[in-house]
């Protein structure tokens, strides 16, 4: 091979390349939203009516709550400015309290479903007919 081969052929590979490169990309997305849609098989469907009595109780929940209560509040430190004014200089928020009420308001939406027993296994029956042929 010559210079002007590899040239030619180092021109065609980068072509080839070039031209697979949107079956890569669109492999890529379909791969993408094949995982997402992985993901969300299993999860149980609510209709959309459901969804907006969800954002309802959430946002009322938000709305009541008290933002300008004190004990909602942690860790409140006070400084002294070089003025002589009394400022807050750090507060951390506790959201215990918040998260409490948005989980009442959206377990209020739904009902819990019985949790089946569990069916005995093939072990558990083969020791059953055991005591009992024993008996």
């Amino acid at each position: 091979m010559n210079e002007m081969d590899l040239t030619t052929k180092i021109e065609g590979l980068e072509k080839a390349i070039k031209e697979h490169q949107d079956f890569v990309n669109t492999y890529s997305d379909t791969l993408t939203t094949t995982k997402k849609q992985l993901v969300d098989y299993n999860k149980p469907e609510l209709e959309p009516v459901v969804f907006d009595q969800i954002t309802d109780a959430v946002e009322s929940v938000l709305s009541d709550f008290d933002w300008t209560d004190v004990d909602n509040y942690q860790d409140l430190e006070y400084e002294l400015d070089y003025d002589g004014r009394v400022s807050l200089s750090n507060i951390s928020f506790d959201p215990y309290d918040l998260q409490e009420k948005v989980c009442n308001a959206v377990y209020k939406l739904f009902k819990e479903a019985d949790c089946p027993e569990e069916e005995p296994t093939a072990d558990q029956l083969n020791m059953q007919t055991v005591a009992e042929k024993v008996i």
